[in-house]
């Protein structure tokens, strides 16, 4: 059984190979994360363990069995009883429910262990999956999403009140 676990400096090389081996994927969706990413992915790392320390963000990652990353589901910029949800999922487990049961839990956590109150999440409108899991997960639209937030691509914002069960 998968287990959704907070981001730790251990789960660097597990976290490399999901992004790497899922890419090209991940690019036909969402802006690529491009050579840099990869490249300072050391720095970056340790950047995100310092923001989710410094209680900004709150990063983690869906965890099979065999220690293989599934997917990264990450809670961004926390203020004020709310924040961004950001995830991704591997290519060979999508279109199984994985995200939205994962979605669903981080929903629970954002309230249970951050206090949290409200997400938001944005979403192009090409990427027809991401909106389904927010959809099912209890998350209504509520507004046309910046390009510059998605890559250049236009989108719309979701929002779910973490006190309503979907």
């Amino acid at each position: 059984m998968p287990e959704l676990k907070r981001l730790h400096a251990g789960d660097a090389p597990a976290v490399l190979a999901f992004e790497l081996a899922n890419r090209a994927y991940f690019a036909a969706s969402v802006s690529d994360r491009g050579d840099e990413f990869f490249d300072r992915f050391a720095d970056r790392y340790s950047a995100l363990l310092a923001e989710q320390e410094a209680g900004v963000c709150a990063f983690y990652v869906l965890v099979a069995e065999d220690g293989s990353v599934l997917g990264r589901f990450n809670l961004y910029d926390l203020k004020d009883g709310t924040a961004e949800l950001g995830y991704r999922v591997a290519q060979h487990v999508a279109g199984r429910g994985v995200a939205t049961a994962t979605v669903l839990e981080l929903c629970r956590l954002a309230a249970a262990r951050h206090g949290l109150r409200t997400l938001r999440a944005a979403t192009a409108h090409t990427n027809a999956a991401s909106q389904k899991v927010l959809t099912k997960a209890g998350f209504v639209p509520v507004g046309p999403a910046d390009p510059a937030d998605l890559g250049g691509k236009p989108g719309t914002w979701y929002q779910r009140d973490l006190a309503v069960q979907p």
